[in-house]
């Protein structure tokens, strides 16, 4: 896997200075703090009985999440990533990260891992509080992904502090938007997710999708 730091190191190796849009030294990330509440920042509830391990189709990497909407929802997101942006069972970036039991947050909607229902996508390629980024293709492709999501789902690249390879879910339990859209992308009621290649979805570049991703609301 590619990222932009990778090629920079590439670069200052061999004696190259290679300029990157947005590239700045890294920055540290919060101090770590315990999660003690029953539910996690995004409203949902802690627990374990809720959770199955789910493969990410078209890889051979598998992920721990929570049982319905949720993991109907995230799962296309990490698909499609799969797919579009890089592999998510190579190894590289740290692959895939779901649920976990570990308490230790460094940010509030870390606490999202606890409730299975956020997902980490090459983690130690794009950690917390750090100034790596997506290359601008890959954030378009990332933006038409929560088109797709349509508002129920939020990116770490545009919270505080930054985590891009982080997403949860910004829907609440028993959102009604949130059970149309995961009965939408549930690859489980549509065969054509089920075979998916990288150009069988909607073109993230057509300026009409384009257009919609730019007016989702983001969080602030």
């Amino acid at each position: 896997m590619i990222t932009r730091r990778s090629l920079l190191g590439a670069a200052a190796g061999a004696g190259v200075l290679a300029v990157v849009p947005g590239a700045t030294a890294r920055a540290q990330g919060p101090g770590p703090g315990r999660w003690t509440r029953d539910t996690s920042a995004n409203g949902w509830t802690v627990e374990p009985g809720a959770l199955a391990t789910y493969q990410i189709q078209g890889s051979r990497a598998s992920v721990v999440l929570r049982q319905g909407a949720a993991a109907a929802v995230l799962l296309h997101l990490a698909r499609r990533w799969h797919y579009e942006i890089a592999a998510l069972d190579t190894g590289e970036g740290g692959g895939v990260t779901g649920h976990t039991t570990n308490r230790t947050v460094r940010a509030d909607f870390e606490s999202n891992y606890l409730s299975g229902t956020a997902l980490a996508l090459h983690p130690t390629a794009y950690p917390l509080g750090g100034s790596e980024g997506l290359w601008p293709h890959q954030e378009q492709i990332v933006r038409d992904i929560l088109l797709d999501c349509d508002g129920t789902v939020a990116w770490g690249a545009d919270l505080t502090p930054v985590k891009a390879s982080h997403f949860h879910l910004a829907a609440r339990p028993g959102d009604e938007a949130l059970k149309r859209i995961a009965a939408r992308l549930d690859t489980r009621r549509h065969a054509e997710f089920r075979t998916q290649t990288a150009g069988a979805v909607a073109d993230p570049a057509t300026p009409h999708r384009r257009a919609q991703a730019r007016r989702l609301p983001r969080p602030r």
